[in-house]
């Protein structure tokens, strides 16, 4: 076989195997670590004097997906995967879910050389966002409107479905995700509830809960009085 047929075939190989490697990297052994994790990542964001914009608005969010490391790296292919924990709040309440698992990923190409990994939080701004993500396979953008989220003291508000923001080395920025595809773990949930469950039955009717995510939820803000939503 001719040497560029070889590389043409090795290349697809690749193509090929990452999505699966970056679905199922196992970053975190148990549900638990992971909602520690998502924890100690939205405290943080929550803390951070450039985020002002996210402290002040992110009461009015429907819900909050939060992965704690997104890994993304590679030479000639790029590709990136992460776990992550959505909790929906309800409006009427301002209750707060316990979380629901999903796997987040995408694939693209490009020359991209070394690896590097993220925090990343999606600020679900309306109901059609987060009606999005309670699909069994959705890939961000696909319905609803994405935008980078507004990062410091002067930012403007943003009207769209979801706002994405972002952290890698410590440093906060907003984050591109058109494409990535949100998947839900529901061996995850079962594992974290103790019986098969529903994203629906977790986010939205709120008819499981695990005490071991209070820790999460307690931090999570309460509705201010008459707060206007955001977007659409």
């Amino acid at each position: 076989m001719p040497r560029s047929c070889r590389f043409v075939l090795f290349l697809l190989a690749l193509i090929h195997l990452l999505p699966v490697y970056s679905a199922r990297a196992d970053y975190y052994a148990e549900p638990a670590d992971l909602v520690d994790r998502a924890a100690v990542v939205y405290r943080g964001f929550i803390n951070d004097p450039n985020m002002t914009w996210f402290q002040n608005n992110v009461d009015r969010a429907k819900g909050i997906f939060i992965v704690p490391q997104m890994l993304r790296g590679g030479f000639i292919i790029g590709g990136s995967g992460g776990r992550g924990v959505l909790v929906g709040q309800d409006t009427n309440t301002a209750r707060w879910s316990s979380p629901a698992f999903y796997s987040m990923g995408s694939v693209s190409l490009g020359f991209q050389i070394g690896a590097d990994s993220s925090e990343i939080i999606l600020l679900i701004m309306t109901d059609r966002g987060l009606n999005a993500m309670l699909s069994t396979d959705y890939k961000i953008g696909a319905d609803v409107a994405v935008a980078a989220g507004p990062i410091g003291a002067s930012a403007k508000a943003q009207s769209a479905d979801i706002l994405a923001f972002g952290r890698s080395q410590g440093i906060f920025g907003g984050v591109s995700i058109e494409g990535a595809a949100i998947t839900p773990l529901n061996d995850w949930n079962r594992r974290y509830y103790g019986k098969p469950v529903q994203v629906f039955d977790i986010l939205i009717k709120q008819k499981v809960n695990n005490a071991h995510a209070d820790r999460l939820r307690q931090l999570l803000p309460k509705a201010k009085p008459n707060a206007q939503p955001i977007g659409r």
